[in-house]
């Protein structure tokens, strides 16, 4: 187990500031596996898919300065000449292999950790250039298990490479019987096939690179609890700032609450300590549940929100602190004031079908039982 300076083992997973500091760093995973397996094989498929192009431009190469005339023979600049249009039409023959070979590079490069650009990673370190630390990462635990893939690599490189000489020995020792003009599209054709099969072999080897690089990358972030503890102590800032963000939510909260008013059946008062705003739908609550609750100022603001909607407001000092010590914000009532709201409710639903239809004026009850274990002074 990964162990930071001070001893302790780093066993929590990194957190997302940590993988976010660690990319802007340059420090992503990478399989040099997957680069080398992908531009080896992107090579060898260019390469035989182009084939004719290559002969056709190698052809005009050669015969271009390769046929040099009786003049350029006794010309001292004429070889010169043809030398530096060689190299041109050669590097103009190669432009494209060597742009798809770059292309495949990029998004290889990409494909696992993503663009990740960073001048810190590309600034000059002394450390690096230190031979004693450049001793010790060669024969650390990494540079070891480094060591150890390279040769494993090789010998399977190896085996495979002798694998197919092995089988294609009857076509290599039949070419030397047969006529060149014969001889060079047979070559062709073996040495295309075996390049990409042994670029193919490549797969098998970044497959299990890649899944190392990933796994590899994520025990380098690993971050001991303390790490973590003084992230968040880092990420929320300072006191002042805590204490703002907390006000601002209870501002938010209570704006929301204060919506909920309009909504309510009855709000109970204390009268003037205490208001708490109860709904009820038969339909979909099993109990009475508080919307709206608060006191002194806050109380004042939801009587007030309910006499500009309409919203009875019932004077019970005994009933409203008890619900507003018992119960929380969104909650239902508990069981113990079940049969005190039921009578106010059924004031209130008498109250609202005088208000539509009429009739006899219902009489405000004035005595609510409530439990002795509920009663707060």
């Amino acid at each position: 187990m990964a162990e930071n300076k001070d001893g302790q083992e780093k066993t929590e997973q990194p957190t997302g500031k940590k993988l976010d500091d660690a990319r802007k760093k340059g420090q992503v995973a990478r399989s040099r596996e997957l680069n080398t397996m992908a531009v080896t094989l992107a090579g060898a498929i260019t390469l035989v898919s182009m084939s004719g192009y290559f002969e056709k431009a190698f052809r005009g190469v050669m015969t271009n300065n390769f046929s040099v005339s009786r003049e350029d023979l006794y010309e001292p600049m004429a070889m010169l000449h043809h030398l530096s249009n060689a190299i041109q039409d050669a590097l103009w023959m190669l432009a494209p292999f060597f742009l798809i070979l770059m292309v495949i590079a990029v998004l290889a490069s990409v494909s696992l950790g993503g663009m990740a650009f960073s001048m810190e990673a590309m600034a000059p370190k002394l450390s690096k250039l230190n031979p004693i630390s450049g001793m010790k990462r060669l024969f650390s635990a990494k540079g070891l298990m480094e060591l150890v893939k390279a040769l494993l690599k090789f010998i399977f490189i190896a085996g495979v490479t002798g694998a197919i000489l092995w089988t294609s020995m009857p076509e290599i020792i039949g070419l030397s019987k047969m006529d060149i003009n014969a001889a060079l599209p047979e070559v062709k054709s073996l040495v295309g096939s075996s390049f990409i099969i042994l670029s193919t072999t490549l797969i098998l080897i970044a497959l299990l690179d890649v899944p190392f690089q990933l796994w590899e990358h994520n025990r380098q972030l690993r971050m001991t609890k303390q790490e973590i503890r003084d992230e968040m102590k880092n990420t929320e800032g300072r006191p002042e700032v805590k204490g703002r963000i907390r006000s601002l939510q209870r501002e938010m909260a209570q704006r929301r609450m204060m919506g909920e008013v309009p909504k309510a059946d009855v709000v109970v008062t204390n009268p003037t300590h205490y208001a708490v705003a109860l709904k009820y739908d038969q339909d979909s609550m099993a109990a009475p549940k508080v919307v709206a609750k608060g006191k002194e100022l806050v109380a004042a603001n939801i009587r007030k929100i309910a006499t500009e909607n309409n919203i009875p407001l019932i004077e019970s000092p005994m009933l409203a602190r008890a619900i507003y010590f018992s119960t929380e914000l969104d909650h239902p009532i508990p069981a113990g004031l079940y049969l005190a709201v039921a009578k106010l409710l059924a004031y209130v639903f008498q109250l609202k079908i005088y208000r539509q239809d009429g009739g006899e004026i219902p009489q405000e009850p004035s005595d609510f039982s409530v439990p002795e274990e509920f009663q707060h002074d």
